[in-house]
C-alpha cells in the first residue's frame, strides 16, 4: 500500500492518490453489507449501569499485572508511534528523496510488521518479561535509526522496528486480555485501546515541535529515549513488585534479560 501510494504520488499527485485510497473503501463496505447477522455467534451483553467506568478503573488500579503494560503501551504509543512525522522530516530534511522513497520506508516498515504479526502467532505464551524487553528493544532501535549516517541504513532499520513494534502491541494486548475477567474484559480493553492509540495524536504535537525545532534525528531519538526508558522503569516495577530481579547474563553468546526470584539469586550466591 505505501509503495503503490508513492509511486502514484510521483506519477499522477497526491489528489488521485487519495481519491483511489477512497475508492478501494468500497471493498469492505461491500463485504459487510453482505454479512449475514442472523448467522453471526451472539454474545450476552452485561447491562449498563451507573459506576462501571470507575468500577473499570478500580479494578486495573487493583492489578499491578494489568496496569504496568498498559502504561508501557501508553508511553511507547504516545512518544514512539510518531512514524507519519519522522518518515516524512527524514526524507525531505535529513536525506532529501521523493515519495517513491518515502513509500519504501512505509512498505519496509510494513513488511517488519508483518514478520512481527507472524512471529507472535508462533508463540505459545504471552510473558510480561517479553513485553518489557520488546519495549526496551524497540526504544533502543529508533535511537539507532536516529542517528543512521546514511539513507539505506535508516531504511533497514525500520523493518526490526516495525517488527518489535508489532509485537510490543500484540504481547501488551495478549497479556491484558487474558488476565483480565471475562465479565470486566470489555471495560479494561476499552482503557487499554483509548491509552494506546489515543496516545499517539496526544504526542504527535510535542514530538512534531521538538523534530520542527531541532531537527529530525533529535525528534526521533526522543521517542526512542522515552521508549525505552519506560520499558526500563517499569521492568523493575514489575520486578519489585513480584519480588522479582531483573537478571543479565549471556546465553549461546547472546546477552540475556530475565526476572528470577531473589531467593534463587541468594541460593546461588
Amino acid at each position: 500500500g505505501p509503495a503503490v501510494a508513492g509511486v502514484l504520488i510521483a506519477g499522477v499527485g497526491s489528489g488521485w492518490a487519495f481519491l483511489l485510497n477512497g475508492l478501494f473503501f468500497l471493498a469492505p463496505l461491500t463485504s459487510l453489507l453482505l454479512m449475514r447477522p442472523a448467522e453471526l455467534h451472539k454474545v450476552e451483553r452485561a447491562p449498563r449501569g451507573k459506576g462501571q467506568l470507575r468500577e473499570g478503573l478500580r479494578y486495573v488500579a487493583g492489578r499491578p499485572d494489568l496496569i504496568w503494560p498498559i502504561v508501557l503501551v501508553g508511553f511507547v504509543g504516545t512518544f514512539g508511534f510518531n512514524f507519519p512525522i519522522w518518515l516524512t522530516a527524514f526524507s525531505g530534511e535529513v536525506f532529501h528523496v521523493g515519495a517513491g522513497s518515502y513509500g519504501l520506508l512505509n512498505t519496509l516498515m510494513a513488511a517488519g510488521s508483518l514478520v512481527g504479526a507472524l512471529a507472535a502467532a508462533r508463540r505459545g505464551s504471552t510473558r510480561l518479561r517479553m513485553l518489557v524487553i520488546a519495549g526496551a528493544v524497540f526504544g533502543a532501535l529508533e535511537i539507532a535509526a536516529a542517528m543512521s549516517p546514511t539513507f539505506w541504513l535508516f531504511a533497514l532499520l525500520l523493518v526490526p522496528i516495525g517488527m518489535i513494534g508489532l509485537t510490543v502491541n500484540i504481547t501488551a494486548n495478549s497479556a491484558v486480555q487474558l488476565a483480565t475477567d471475562p465479565a470486566m474484559r470489555g471495560r479494561v480493553m476499552s482503557l487499554y485501546m483509548m491509552v494506546f492509540a489515543g496516545g499517539t495524536p496526544i504526542g504527535a504535537p510535542l514530538l512534531g515541535w521538538v523534530t520542527d525545532t531541532y531537527g529530525a534525528r533529535v525528534g526521533f531519538a526522543t521517542g526512542g529515549v522515552i521508549s525505552l526508558a519506560a520499558a526500563v522503569v517499569i521492568g523493575l516495577i514489575l520486578a519489585k513488585v513480584g519480588d522479582l530481579k531483573m537478571a543479565f547474563g549471556w546465553r549461546h553468546g547472546h546477552p540475556q534479560v530475565r526476572f528470577v526470584a531473589r531467593e534463587r539469586l541468594a541460593t546461588a550466591a
